[in-house]
């Protein structure tokens, strides 16, 4: 024996929730260039004005971090991170204005983004 089954799109749609989720990243022309995990990065240099306690911070090798630092001042039209020589209590790092500059810009389209997601979210029917 075949049983038919009939769902109506109508009572089951109405229990749905949907949400638009966004991931955002700026790409220049040779790759990414700025995404959330550089910016923490960003962020953490400017609170502990080092490179080496960032990366402590975030549980990445220093390494890892110096090599990002390097690629983001390469690929930004001027550096966002520079490196303060050692004296009697060591170097340091510091954000530079453009540095300051790409953490604002990135979360204003961040958000502007996410914005336009939560709109259109209203607007999601399956």
């Amino acid at each position: 024996m075949i049983k038919k089954y009939l769902f109506t799109t109508e009572s089951m749609s109405e229990n749905k929730k949907y949400k638009v989720e966004v991931r955002v990243w700026i790409e220049g022309t040779d790759g990414a260039f700025l995404g959330i995990g550089k910016i923490w990065l960003l962020e953490n240099i400017q609170k502990t004005g080092s490179i080496t306690n960032a990366a402590k911070e975030m549980k990445m090798a220093y390494r890892q971090a110096w090599q990002l630092v390097q690629e983001m001042n390469e690929r930004a039209e001027s550096p966002l991170v520079e490196k303060l020589l050692g004296g009697k209590g060591g170097g340091g790092a510091r954000l530079t204005e453009a540095g300051e500059r790409a953490i604002a810009v990135f979360y204003e389209v961040e958000k502007r983004i996410k914005e336009f997601a939560q709109k259109e979210t209203q607007n999601l029917k399956f």
